[in-house]
């Protein structure tokens, strides 16, 4: 895995458990609201510098829902035991995918193929 995705304990090379997974879906997760390369423009050692000795984190845009900014964020907490664990994060996502438009594929439209 690449700089850009690695939990702050990783970066600095501490123990870590589960909970620098949680730290890298925060990523993913902020990848798939914006469409955007994290820290674009930054090579991998800014990164480290950045992510595991400053304690920066990637600005979460205004337009992305309250609800799974606040994951994002509790994803990217310093201390991993802050962290939700993946079924805290599933509890919250799942209401936010019953509300999903009608347009919007979910899992079920995805699997199927044209036969």
């Amino acid at each position: 895995m690449q700089a850009e995705w690695m939990a702050p304990e990783i970066l600095r090379n501490e123990p870590s458990d589960e909970k620098c997974d949680v730290f890298s879906y925060g990523v993913i997760l902020w990848e798939l609201c914006t469409l955007l390369q994290p820290w674009e423009g930054m090579n991998p050692m800014q990164v480290v510098g950045a992510v595991g000795f400053q304690q920066r984190r990637l600005d979460i845009p205004g337009g992305v829902d309250p609800a799974v900014a606040e994951i994002i964020r509790r994803c990217w907490q310093t201390d991993p035991r802050m962290r939700p664990s993946f079924s805290e994060i599933m509890a919250t996502l799942r209401p936010l995918l019953k509300n999903m438009p009608a347009n919007q594929p979910t899992r079920k439209r995805a699997q199927q193929t044209d036969d």
